[in-house]
């Protein structure tokens, strides 16, 4: 059997040197910014355990509030701008 995904509009954004702080931020107190050898990076705190976001992943809040990253060719493939 064969399923397609519910259409659903999320929020994102895509994780940069520039907006690693304010995006931890927008995690309401789930996610931390952090660096590593001067490389920004996001840890999430999700009911699966931590995740980590590097440079160019994208942060998703989830239906339900919940947050979580998603590297840029999985987030491209399933996701598209809506307005």
């Amino acid at each position: 059997m064969k399923y397609r995904k519910k259409p659903v509009v999320i929020e994102a954004q895509k994780l940069t040197d520039f907006n690693y702080r304010d995006l931890a931020e927008w995690c309401n107190g789930v996610a931390r910014a952090r660096e590593d050898n001067f490389e920004p990076y996001v840890t999430i705190y999700t009911l699966e355990g931590t995740m980590k976001a590097d440079l160019g992943d994208y942060i998703i809040k989830g239906v339900k509030g919940e947050f979580y990253p998603c590297k840029p060719d999985i987030f491209e493939a399933t996701y598209e701008a809506v307005e």
